[in-house]
Formats: structure tokens, C-alpha cells, sequence
């Protein structure tokens, strides 16, 4: 096992107490012979002779049949995967990021010298999905995949939802509680999500799809004002994860793969995932509609994933064989954000006077966006001085470009008459 932290201080003992029923399961014995880490007196609870900083060897060393990678990053277990891979060791791996960004390269000193490689802890923890995924939907067509994967992100939308406060302060709570790290950066600006985003729509598509190629946005800019909105058109905000098999007009077909904030109805499954939960949503042509749910993160929910994993990987070997293959027999291009097609909430402070809405509505019509819901509210005027009363205006649109959407802002925010352009947020589910 490479690491020992969290996640592999559960699977170590995980091992341990289960030891017979993993034999019965596999077939044979499953035995921890080594443990890689860099500072070994850190460790006690793991038996000294099993402790050792040269990871290098132990991934190759006699008598090693598989390899748990659970120290997280590129680099080193980019090379030392590489390395057990070449060696004809089965991996396990719960790394997200290395298999969003070097995935293919893996996957191909797998093929190469027919060894395992099994990665369902990477996204969403304890969730049983990527196997689904990978597996039991291999003779369906998968249409769509949209998912809650974070649950630090989740914790703060929801918290802010239920308690009214805004973006800062809930964070700062999150951070007392233990639900984000110390630097949140990696989950609240969508990294986390983007490179998990990229591993579902690798397998749903079979396409190699790398955190690269996910368009992404965090939730740093959701307000308090941005929930409060939702709420009132019978919605929730959710940091969403989104893969999509698109067809245009003339039959072609990409991926669409992005992760970004979003307006639901509350009425969608999703909208009910609150706290750290996470839950993935599944559409394809025979099964219809699937739901995931359950704890994405932790020590003891992760290992529960690393021991299936380890379970599967060492009854292939036990049978002399190996199971399936990365398969990227698709190979569909990846859609652009701007010609990926989406709806938007947009909330405006603008002057209180006759034609501002026509004027609004009018660059709408140029850039070829239909308005799906108008909500103006006049306000008393603040504008002491000049009497100049403002007013609220909350547009909601149908479906188009996103490049469209984003060019229609961009207008409006020039017009004499728009004060402000309060939010701008996508809108997912009903909205059509």
C-alpha cells in the first residue's frame, strides 16, 4: 500500500479484521506486506516491519500481486503506478486527479502488460457507480450523467440554504466543522468536481475525457441572494457535476463535460442531497433513470471502495485473468462550453422607468435567446438626490448557446438603464 493517512489507515485495518472473510470471498489469503510512507514513526499503529520509505521497491518487489495507491497527486504515484503496472502488479487507486489528467497513460500500461487497474474510490467514495458505469450498463447507452460529487461544496450550499447566511461565514463554519480543508481551494472552486467529471464521462461515452477538457466554475460567487432566488421559483443551488452525450442538427455527436453552480427544481432527485452526501443521477436508453446515493468521502466510506476494488482485483489474479478494459472505442470530440446549450438565471438592478424591459428584451431577441420567465419588482428609490427610482428584474431563459447567453449579459450590462447585473446562474432540470 502506497500512503497511510485517512483512507489507508481504514483500509489497513480493514484488512485486518476482516482477513478471513476477504479470503473466503477471494479464494485465497489477502495479505498487507508492505506499507510506503515517508515518515514511519508517524505510523504507529502499523507493524513496524511493514513500514518502509522506498515505494519504488515495494511496488516491485517478489511477492507483490496488487498495489493500493492512496497517497493522493500526480507525482510520485504517477511513476510509481507506472512502475507496478509495468511490473504485472494488479493497482487499486482512489486518486481522481491522476486519472483525470493521466488516465490514458495508465490505462495503456494496463492494456500493455495485462494488468488490473481499478479506481472506484475515485469518485464518490463509498457510492457503488464507476463498476455500474464501467460494467452492468456496458450494453445500454448512456445519455446523460449529472452529479453532486463534492461534498464540501454540498455542505456549504446547503448550510447557507438552511440558515440564510452568505458564502464567507458558511465556509468559515465549514472549516471549524471539519468539512473543509484548511485550504479549500481544490473543492470550492470546482477542481475536485472537474477532475471526477472527467472520469464519468470517460466511462459513459468511452471517450478519453481529461479535467482539462471539463469547463469549470466554483461556488465562491453564490450568494445568499442567489439561494433566496431559487428558493422563490421553487428550486435549490447545487455544485453540479454534468457529462452529456450531445447530437446537433446534423446527427453529430460529442461530450459535453462541465461543472459549475446551478438552479434545480426541487422536484429533480438531486435536490433533496444535502450536508457531505453526494449523489449521481443516470439517464440511458434502456435502464431510464438511475440514482446513486450515499457518502462520497471519509476514511471509512473511501475504503469500503479501495477493498471492493481490492476484492475484484485479486480474484482476477487468483483465476489467472484480468477484468475489463478501458474502453474508448468512441473516441467523440469534446463540445465547447459556448456551443454547449443552457439556461440562465439573470437578476438585474436597473432604472424604474417605461422601455427598460423592452430594451432588455430587445437584445435578448438580437442574440437570438428566448426568455422563458420575467419577474420585475419595483423598489422605493435610494437615489436621494435625483429621485430616480430602480427596480429589480429576474429574467429566465430557455435553452441556447451558452456563448449566446453569455454575450446577451454582456450587453445588457451596457445599457444606460442596468445599474447592476446582480447574478448570473445556470439553470438545470424543467427548464427547457
Amino acid at each position: 500500500m502506497l500512503g497511510c493517512g485517512t483512507v489507508g489507515r481504514e483500509v489497513a485495518r480493514l484488512l485486518t479484521e476482516q482477513s478471513a472473510e476477504l479470503a473466503a470471498r477471494v479464494g485465497g489469503p489477502v495479505r498487507l506486506v508492505g506499507v510506503a510512507v515517508r515518515r514511519p514513526r508517524r505510523h504507529p499503529q502499523v507493524p513496524t516491519e511493514l513500514l518502509t520509505t522506498d515505494a519504488a521497491e515495494l511496488v516491485t518487489r517478489d511477492g507483490v500481486d496488487v498495489v493500493v495507491e492512496v497517497i493522493g497527486g500526480i507525482e510520485p504515484a504517477r511513476s510509481l503506478l507506472l512502475a507496478a503496472l509495468g511490473a504485472g502488479r494488479g493497482v487499486v487507486t482512489a486518486n481522481k486527479a491522476l486519472l483525470a489528467e493521466c488516465g490514458p497513460e495508465l490505462y495503456t500500461a494496463a492494456d500493455t502488460a495485462g494488468a488490473d487497474l481499478y479506481f472506484e474510490a475515485a469518485v464518490a467514495g463509498a457510492i457503488p457507480l464507476l463498476r455500474p458505469l464501467r460494467e452492468s450498463l456496458a450494453g445500454d447507452r448512456i445519455t446523460r450523467v449529472t452529479g453532486i460529487v463534492n461534498g464540501t461544496t454540498n455542505f456549504i450550499l446547503s448550510a447557507m440554504e438552511s440558515s440564510g447566511a452568505g458564502y464567507a461565514e458558511t465556509l468559515e463554519e465549514a472549516s471549524r466543522l471539519g468539512y473543509a480543508e484548511a485550504d479549500p481551494t481544490t473543492d470550492v472552486d470546482g477542481y475536485d468536481a472537474a477532475s471526477k467529471a472527467a472520469i464519468l464521462a470517460s466511462l459513459a461515452f468511452h471517450t478519453r475525457v481529461t479535467s482539462s477538457d471539463v469547463y469549470r466554475e466554483g461556488i465562491a460567487d453564490v450568494s445568499a441572494a442567489d439561494i433566496l432566488a431559487a428558493r422563490v421559483l421553487g428550486r435549490t443551488v447545487k455544485l453540479l457535476a454534468i457529462c452529456e452525450r450531445v447530437i446537433d442538427s446534423a446527427g453529430s455527436e460529442s461530450v459535453s463535460a462541465r461543472v459549475y453552480p446551478a438552479m434545480i427544481p426541487r422536484s429533480h432527485p438531486l435536490a433533496s442531497v444535502a450536508g457531505a452526501y453526494n449523489a449521481v443521477f443516470v439517464e440511458a436508453d434502456a435502464a431510464g433513470a438511475l440514482m446513486f446515493y450515499g457518502q462520497g468521502a471519509g476514511g471509512a466510506p473511501t475504503a469500503s471502495a479501495v477493498l471492493g476494488d481490492l476484492v475484484a482485483v485479486a480474484r482476477n489474479r487468483m483465476a489467472g485473468g484480468y477484468g475489463p478494459r478501458e474502453s474508448a472505442h468512441a473516441d467523440l470530440p469534446i463540445r465547447p462550453m459556448g456551443d454547449t446549450s443552457t439556461s440562465y438565471h439573470i437578476s438585474l438592478e436597473v432604472a424604474d422607468r417605461p422601455g427598460v424591459l423592452a430594451q432588455v428584451a430587445l437584445i435578448f431577441a438580437e442574440h437570438q435567446v428566448s426568455i422563458s420567465a420575467v419577474r420585475q419588482t419595483g423598489h422605493a428609490s435610494d437615489h436621494t438626490l435625483t429621485g430616480d427610482a430602480g427596480a429589480s428584474l429576474v429574467i429566465v431563459t430557455h435553452a441556447a448557446p451558452d456563448a449566446a447567453l453569455r454575450s446577451t449579459v454582456d450587453k445588457i450590462a451596457g445599457l444606460d438603464a442596468v445599474r447592476d447585473v446582480v447574478s448570473v446562474m445556470r439553470v438545470e432540470g424543467e427548464v427547457t
